[in-house]
């Protein structure tokens, strides 16, 4: 299979939000055939436990690696993110994904710094105020290597920008990836529909990763179909298969 990446893919939890137990949750992973997991608070909130053993156990003895967590709003409240990368260090990931309030670029800073871990700050479309480029670059020209992008390619759509050309452009701080598409109506609202059906150019986007030596956390995302999200998720992991094999 061409772009080794894609055997690490894992599928964000915020997708089985639906589910209210992790059992579910690893069922849903079984019947898409993945073992890897981007927990999100829709089931963990690392700032309210002490221990992160128990969930970290649970997803191994289940043959689940979390693969990362997020997309944590990082702000000034140091003792509540150190929670968070106490998680990254518990499961063994190296990224985590992030939003920015405020102060939370030096919480950030000053943790990675302590834990040897990283952050990727996540793209949320046309309305985030990191959505589009050049925020997102201005944020990177003010921070150490410890801060990258987790670049979602459906919001990046939605901000109007193409997500091949940004991976590219970014590729040496691409610290994360959300493989997720969108279609729009007329009023321009987005809905989810199986990666590579609707504006992401996929084959196009896993041949710029695979061409730069993509080595982050590689995430789908399916966002639809809450209540029964499993058929179409599992269509999107096959889709992504389909398309690496091809390359």
């Amino acid at each position: 299979m061409g772009a080794q990446f894609v055997e690490r893919m894992g599928i964000q939890s915020w997708c089985f939000r639906g589910y209210k137990t992790h059992q579910e949750v690893i069922q849903a992973l079984r019947a898409c055939d993945v073992s890897r997991l981007e927990l999100s608070h829709a089931h963990y909130k690392p700032w309210e436990a002490d221990d992160h053993r128990p969930i970290v156990d649970l997803y191994a003895e289940a043959g689940i690696t979390i693969s990362s967590f997020g997309a944590y709003s990082v702000g000034a409240d140091e003792a509540r993110a150190r929670k968070v990368f106490d998680l990254a260090e518990a499961a063994g990931f190296d990224t985590i994904g992030v939003m920015l309030a405020e102060g939370g670029i030096q919480t950030a800073e000053k943790l990675c710094r302590e834990y040897g871990k990283r952050v990727a700050l996540h793209n949320h479309g046309r309305l985030d105020p990191y959505g589009p480029p050049w925020a997102i670059e201005k944020v990177l020209a003010e921070t150490s290597a410890s801060f990258g992008l987790c670049l979602d390619t459906a919001w990046m759509i939605d901000s109007r920008f193409d997500p091949v050309e940004i991976a590219d452009k970014h590729a040496d701080r691409l610290y994360g990836v959300h493989v997720k598409d969108f279609i729009f109506d007329r009023t321009g609202k987005p809905s989810d529909v199986v990666v590579g059906e609707g504006n992401l150019d996929l084959p196009e986007f896993l041949r710029v990763l695979e061409r730069n030596g993509f080595d982050g956390f590689f995430t789908l995302e399916y966002e639809g179909d809450v209540d029964d999200p499993i058929p179409a998720t599992r269509k999107c992991v096959e889709a992504v298969r389909r398309a690496a094999a091809e390359l």
